[in-house]
């Protein structure tokens, strides 16, 4: 008789085996070896490349202990990103100044043509840092810097089972003359990506185009980008319950602008602007196209945007940030033809002064500004925002606050059909409101870096899409939320290994009104309990071995059929730097290393396992 193994006894010996090869690399007496320099792509993970696939800005979030990607076929094809137990469109992406966003659906908030190369690690604004320079995203924003252009170079190329394929190429080159006393730069990236997919009609094809021209001074950088990027892939349940095989097909195009001005990191200003364009062909049955519907959309959004957070000179403690965003969108559909329109204008200020007080007990820092949203179809908001910090002289941080955002409803919740088709739309659908109350600490003890946070949360007119019996379609809904959650976060780096630990606890309570509610897809759809664990070993003479590990305790859905409550997800991957080869890497990677069936998304099945093995050369 085959007995089951729970998942939490997995992620304990996952977690124990990391441990065991780091406690052996201890007391080894050889010095580990040190490997060449490369971009890391995000400072919370443990593996910087995916294994269908290649990286794209979505990938370093995977394994985040503070973020939660729910995946259909690969993160990199369909991922849906929240934050504190948000939904995916409560989850906003900013580049350098400028936020980024999709009209449409919260699904393609992740659609972001740019190499992971060109920017620095995300960092993940929640609270008062999210409704000061997030936009239409109530709970969260992934926020990414560009990164500063050097001379450098990089191909890569990877195969894995089920016709996988990958390859990439890097390019980096810097000017040895001046302009204007300002350094010239550029970059530039190919990749692209095919396989037939883990399980079947789960095949998919990736090509992305990007590129970047710097100009850098002492106390400035300027970036002008440009990429596009094609993605084809198909998924079985990909958005719909029913046994179907769909496929999206996705063109986007992005144009930016981005100039920043500092005198330190903590005194600066930037202003920036954007052109994005998404096309959209989503297939219902791939094997009949246009079946019930023909689904294409195409997005048009232009963007600008000015912050900064500036000392005022007449007062030497006085601090203030401030932000104006404003952006223009488009839609072109035809299925999303049933609202009252398919254009809108947003604004978006801020402004937060900040006091700066020396105490005996520390340096006291309170903040209290407001932000305001506007659009030209929706009723505007006025939120406040009101933060106490004290950080001790021994550097431990404490902070209270409270903090009030909003955004209105994507196009695919108010212009879908209401009484018919796959999706059911509300174009009455108003205003959604966030207010977010925490209290949390940061500090340093025996090695370890420790961020912990006690929040509680409360969302009224959540757009959600629902599921009730005998009705073939999910809704659009509004549903009131309280959130209750506790998030801590460990990190501790030493030469020989890397250990970043995240624990997540969430209980949510719902209110859907007189609407008929079985199971929600996303509102719903979250871990009470969620813990990470991600390992670097540096092995020594080349070797180095990675593992991101999550086990979560997930709400009981209706929707989730198979693969349980409990999982346990982990990726693995060992690679090799020869020592007498400069620059070269060799690896070896495995995803959903215990072949889980566990559904991110109810309803959608799990990617199985799979592996790859790819070479890279740095110069």
């Amino acid at each position: 008789m085959r007995r089951s193994i729970h998942p939490l006894s997995r992620f304990a010996s996952a977690s124990l085996l990391a441990f065991a090869w780091l406690q052996g690399s201890l007391v080894a007496a050889e010095e580990p070896y040190e490997l060449p320099k490369y971009t890391t792509y995000s400072e919370q993970v443990a593996n910087q490349t995916p294994v269908a696939t290649f990286a794209m800005p979505v990938s370093g979030l995977r394994f985040e202990p503070r973020v939660d990607v729910q995946t259909r076929n690969l993160a990199e094809a369909q991922a849906d990103v929240s934050i504190r137990g948000g939904i995916f469109e409560n989850t906003g992406f900013k580049v350098g100044g400028v936020s980024l966003y999709d009209p449409q659906t919260g699904h393609y908030q992740a659609e972001i043509p740019i190499a992971p190369a060109m920017l620095q690690s995300p960092v993940v604004l929640t609270g008062a840092d999210n409704a000061m320079a997030g936009f239409n995203a109530e709970v969260g924003t992934v926020s990414a810097a560009w990164r500063s252009i050097e001379q450098r170079g990089e191909v890569a190329v990877g195969v894995g089972d089920y016709a996988t394929n990958r390859q990439s190429l890097y390019q980096g080159l810097v000017s040895s003359t001046a302009i204007a006393g300002r350094t010239l730069a550029a970059d530039m990236e190919f990749s692209r990506s095919e396989s037939d997919g883990s399980v079947p009609f789960g095949d998919h094809n990736f090509q992305r185009v990007s590129g970047r021209i710097q100009l850098r001074g002492a106390q400035s950088q300027t970036d002008f980008f440009a990429g596009v990027q094609h993605k084809f892939f198909g998924w079985p349940n990909l958005y719909t319950p029913f046994g179907v095989n769909e496929s999206e097909d996705l063109h986007t195009g992005l144009f930016l602008f981005n100039h920043r001005a500092w005198t330190s990191p903590d005194n600066y200003w930037q202003v920036g602007a954007s052109y994005r364009r998404n096309d959209d062909d989503y297939e219902f049955n791939r094997t009949v196209p246009g079946q019930f519907n023909p689904y294409q959309h195409t997005t048009h959004v232009q963007s600008f945007s000015l912050e900064g957070r500036h000392d005022i000179p007449e007062f030497s403690n006085v601090v203030l940030a401030y932000s104006v965003q404003a952006m223009r969108d488009g839609l072109e559909s035809t299925a999303l033809t049933f609202g009252r329109f398919n254009t809108r204008n947003y604004l978006k200020l801020s402004a937060v002064p900040e006091i700066q007080i020396h105490t005996e007990a520390g340096a006291l820092k309170l903040r209290a500004g407001a932000v305001y949203d506007d659009t030209n179809r929706d009723v505007a908001a006025l939120s406040p925002v009101v933060m106490a910090e004290l950080v001790q002289p021994t550097g431990r941080r404490w902070y209270a606050q409270y903090a009030e955002s909003t955004q209105v409803p994507t196009y695919t919740a108010l212009n879908s059909a209401a009484a018919s088709g796959l999706f059911r739309g509300n174009p009455n659908l108003g205003r959604e409101y966030s207010r977010n109350l925490e209290t949390g600490t940061t500090f340093k003890q025996g090695g370890w870096a420790v961020d912990a946070a006690l929040f509680y949360r409360r969302d009224d007119r959540l757009v959600d899409w629902t599921f009730a019996r005998g009705v073939t379609a999910r809704r659009a809904n509004a549903v009131d939320v309280d959130t209750r959650g506790f998030e801590l976060l460990a990190t501790r780096k030493t030469p020989r290994y890397d250990l970043v630990l995240g624990y997540t606890y969430l209980d949510k309570s719902a209110d859907y009104g007189t609407a008929s509610v079985d199971a929600s897809f996303y509102a719903l759809n979250f871990a009470r309990h969620r813990l990470t664990a991600a390992v670097v070993w540096r092995m020594g003479a080349g070797w180095e071995m990675r593992m991101d590990n999550e086990y979560r305790v997930q709400e009981r859905n209706l929707l989730r059929v198979t693969g349980g409550n409990r999982a346990v997800v982990s990726a693995l991957g060992l690679y090799y730097l020869p020592p007498r080869m400069r620059g070269l890497e060799l690896s070896l990677l495995v995803d959903n290393l215990w072949d889980s069936e566990f559904q991110d998304v109810p309803a959608v099945p799990a990617a199985r396992r799979q592996f790859s093995f790819g070479a890279a050369y740095r110069w």
